[in-house]
């Protein structure tokens, strides 16, 4: 088996993406996906999620359209699966209504595989997992689908994923992959594939169970963290101090580390704890420090409603049918990624009061925000409405030239969650 290998992704967002474009400059790729309309936007070059080098993008199918043999296509037709030899799997791993693992996409992703799988092919997964999750829920659907024996007639690999929205910095071929595999001939063989793209190298894992819990306990570390923060904040605000004061001073000394207090959405962090926590509690144990830090990052969105209604009060202000501005949509600044997003538990909360919420976001998809939230973004801001309140949700850069002081002088309350508006101008801060 060498590394001359006929790649196809599976699942085109923000991981499945840029991986495909760098594959697809060296290797033949297939980018597929079951979503016609994303094919269709990839094939015209185009990509809404904006993590795409296009110029990649461009250069790759180029050299698809020249050569035939190597370079960049695109499909949401299985039988052009048949074609390749090795596989990786993108697809989401989100959670339930009951913060349980939702495995839905990855096991129709696997049955899907089985159909095509032949002899010698290869089945690497980038999806968030817990530990075991490949070799006991994934491996037996693609023996029972494609008839072939694991380890034997087809392999498997796990490599995580390590993609952080928005960053243009450390990008794919920046950053240090984990690497494993189901054999030890196929751990290497799959940590080539992965060196042959990236810059910084890779670290091969012992097996794909230490590859597993290694990406889950990374956004796990995080949320605890964060969540330790936010906790400090709901106690200072009680203290009637400001936290971001405190971290400053604290952060003197130098083994301190400088979280902030925030709110946790998108896909990785508020996410991948629950796999984790899924699994310790299937074999027997409470994880209680993993799930306690979901429990403080969960409660923080109600906390910042219920603290603007106090100050609102104070201001002598009436809560039903107060008009209230929502800065930001979107999980993090300068991205359109709204999955998993808190902000819309804010203006719920508010909503359930009386107050009346308008959402400005320039970065996020208005239609996406609909569907997913049932709600509606304003299609351009009204300077002239009045406002008896503003939230700076997400420091998107448009918002750092916005004009809260007007706002601050017709007697609007200013609360900065992202700690980016004047200091003088607001009214609280997380």
């Amino acid at each position: 088996m060498n590394v001359e290998r006929k790649i196809a992704v599976i699942g085109l967002g923000y991981v499945g993406l840029p991986l495909a474009i760098e594959y697809g400059k060296k290797y033949r790729v297939l980018g597929f996906d079951i979503n016609v309309d994303r094919v269709s936007e990839l094939t015209r070059g185009e990509d809404r999620t904006l993590e795409a080098d296009l110029e990649g993008m461009k250069q790759a199918t180029n050299l698809y359209k020249e050569s035939g043999c190597k370079g960049l296509s695109f499909s949401a037709i299985v039988d052009d699966l048949r074609l390749f030899d090795t596989f990786i799997v993108t697809v989401p791993t989100p959670i339930d209504q009951y913060n349980n693992p939702d495995l839905t996409p990855l096991l129709k992703a696997s049955e899907m595989l089985g159909k095509v799988l032949k002899k010698g092919d290869l089945v690497i997964y980038e999806s968030t997992v817990y530990p075991g999750c490949t070799e006991e829920d994934c491996v037996p659907i693609l023996e029972k689908v494609s008839g072939l024996k694991f380890n034997k007639d087809f392999f498997c690999g796990y490599s995580p994923e390590r993609i952080n929205p928005g960053d243009k910095i450390n990008t794919l071929t920046k950053i240090k992959k984990i690497t494993s595999g189901s054999t030890p001939e196929i751990a290497n063989l799959v940590d080539d594939l992965y060196n042959s793209i990236l810059e910084n190298g890779t670290h091969k894992a012992p097996n794909m169970k230490v590859a597993e819990a290694a990406k889950a306990i990374e956004n796990a570390q995080r949320d605890v963290n964060i969540s330790f923060v936010n906790e400090l904040a709901l106690i200072f605000d009680r203290v009637g101090i400001d936290t971001n004061d405190v971290i400053e001073a604290a952060g003197t000394k130098w083994n301190f580390l400088k979280y902030r207090p925030g709110l946790v959405g998108g896909h990785c962090i508020s996410v991948d704890p629950y796999y984790l926590a899924h699994k310790a509690k299937a074999l027997g144990y409470n994880p209680q420090v993993i799930l306690s830090g979901r429990s403080v990052n969960n409660s923080v969105p109600n906390f910042i409603a219920h603290k603007v209604l106090k100050l609102m009060i104070q201001k002598d202000l009436k809560i039903k049918d107060a008009n209230v501005l929502i800065l930001g949509v979107t999980f993090k600044e300068n991205c359109p990624d709204v999955r998993n997003t808190k902000v819309i538990e804010i203006g719920r909360e508010l909503e359930d009061f009386g107050a009346i919420v308008d959402y400005c976001d320039p970065w996020a998809d208005s239609a996406e925000v609909k569907h997913e939230y049932g709600v509606e973004l304003l299609p351009k801001f009204d300077e002239h409405k009045p406002y008896q309140a503003i939230i700076a949700c997400v420091s998107h850069n448009e918002f750092l030239t916005f004009d809260f002081a007007k706002y601050k002088s017709q007697g609007a309350v200013i609360f900065d969650v992202k700690n980016f508006v004047d200091r003088n101008l607001v009214d609280g801060r997380l």
